[in-house]
């Protein structure tokens, strides 16, 4: 791999450990507010640092094409993703959400063959499949791979999600990383607005410090901060080989859920992250065929 593909993949890496605590605090949210309230309003609030950046630095407006194709970024990691992932920790454990969510790499790199046109080898598709499979398989073995109605609502999440992901990995080859998810959240924020001041009112009691700052977490880090690092390394890295290394986020939720939360962690969880994280490093040395990048 070339330099800049190792920097796409330290910077998609930086952005998973960043998403990895994104369910875990909206589990804390959604015990207090409603999973609409919180997936909408992370958003709009995420769209006011996002305007005010794009602002001071000038940006001109996107092309026609372009602001179609942030549709697509927001219609996956800005209301599909935020809001069908928080109905989800309302009845699961983070941890299992994290289980589920590991399908999403596989899902994304399916999306970057069509939207992008990689052409990843049969060695990487194999690779990918057997990340997929361990992580399912560790879903199993740890008793949280029974299917629920959350679950349904976490591979609806992943569906749409990745479309966003996907798309937002092509069009930061355009427009920069960072841009992309500004300009997704600014074009948003009309929509959101009305909806989100709807929910506000017909909230109903107190809110505690704790939930505050855990939705301050994924407005800030999950919803805008975090993108900076996973879109550029999308573009930088190639948008199916970044992606794989979301296969390692489920260990990090896992772990930040111990380090935070005290929830213990079987040996078990290690030698199943020492596994895809092989499946990861054997990734990087196959072939993936990627149009040339325009941008960072």
């Amino acid at each position: 791999m070339s330099s800049r593909e190792n920097t796409g993949m330290a910077l998609g890496l930086l952005g998973v450990i960043i998403f990895s605590l994104t369910l875990p605090m909206t589990r804390i949210v959604v015990q207090e507010v409603h999973p609409l309230l919180n997936g909408l309003g992370r958003a709009l609030l995420a769209a006011i640092p996002a305007a005010m950046l794009l602002l001071i630095r000038r940006e001109k407006w996107p092309t026609w094409a372009q602001v179609k194709g942030l549709c697509l970024v927001g219609l996956g990691v800005i209301i599909g993703f935020p809001v069908l992932s928080a109905w989800a920790m309302k009845t699961l454990p983070a941890s299992h959400g994290a289980l589920v969510n590991g399908l999403q790499p596989l899902c994304v790199a399916i999306y970057a063959a069509w939207l992008s046109h990689e052409r990843p080898s049969k060695s990487f598709w194999a690779c990918a499949a057997l990340g997929s499979a361990l992580v399912l398989g560790y879903a199993l073995i740890s008793g949280a791979g029974s299917i629920q109605p959350g679950d349904l609502w976490m591979l609806a999440a992943i569906a749409v999600g990745g479309l966003g992901y996907a798309e937002g990995g092509r069009l930061a080859k355009e427009m920069g990383g960072w841009q992309v998810i500004c300009w997704a959240l600014v074009l948003s924020a009309p929509l959101l607005a009305g909806p989100v001041i709807y929910l506000a009112l017909q909230h109903q009691g107190p809110i505690s410090s704790g939930t505050w700052w855990a939705f301050g977490y994924v407005t800030i880090f999950s919803q805008f901060i975090g993108f900076f690092a996973w879109y550029s390394g999308l573009a930088m890295g190639g948008i199916s080989r970044v992606s794989q290394v979301q296969l390692l986020q489920i260990f990090f939720t896992i772990a930040f859920s111990a380090l935070f939360f005290g929830e213990h962690i079987e040996p078990m969880t290690w030698l199943f992250a020492a596994g895809v994280i092989a499946t990861v490093m054997l990734g990087r040395k196959t072939t993936v065929v990627t149009p040339k990048t325009v941008r960072v």
